[in-house]
């Protein structure tokens, strides 16, 4: 049997208080994922099966979002999940709007020039602002930051993961 593709959607960084709260990073668009009653699945260091969690209370704190999972009420249940990444199921996936993308879909993808050049590869997302920066791995050579903004990014192709870019001045050097 296959086992289900997960998808990272925070990082337990710590625990909160003495009740059983985690304080976790968010790397998902999709703040309704830790509303109460849905199901997150941890992923340990060393636990071979994600353990699922049904998360019983959430608010935000300062830049933190704050879970507390059902059956977990004291910090010693929850000291263990530290450094733990929190996943969904493939099939937990929201459909998105026409033009926008998982980074799942977006890593992975060859970068080639509007005049046909292979650039080389996306290994990475970066989101330091206003938008992101894919991180385009090239063979023996320095890596390109790409800006994903209209002028630079042309076509995507998630399904024959092919990208198309028209490179500012400078971008290739």
């Amino acid at each position: 049997m296959n086992k289900p593709k997960r998808y990272n959607v925070g990082k337990i960084v710590n625990t909160h208080g003495i009740k059983g709260e985690v304080k976790v990073v968010r790397i998902t668009d999709f703040k309704e994922r830790f509303e109460k009653g849905n199901v997150l699945y941890l992923i340990g260091n060393t636990d071979k099966e994600p353990l699922p969690l049904t998360i019983k209370n959430h608010r935000t704190h300062k830049q933190f979002d704050l879970l507390q999972f059902e059956s977990y009420n004291s910090i010693e249940d929850v000291e263990p999940f530290k450094e733990c990444m929190l996943t969904i199921d493939e099939n937990q996936l929201q459909p998105l709007d026409e033009g926008t993308y998982y980074y799942h879909q977006i890593i992975g993808c060859m970068v080639y020039t509007s005049k046909g050049e292979a650039l080389g590869e996306i290994k990475e997302i970066l989101s330091p602002g206003a938008n992101d920066v894919w991180v385009v791995k090239r063979p023996s050579q320095k890596d390109i930051l790409l800006p994903y903004i209209a002028d630079v990014v042309k076509t995507i192709d998630v399904n024959d993961k092919k990208i198309v870019i028209e490179p500012m001045e400078g971008l290739l050097e």
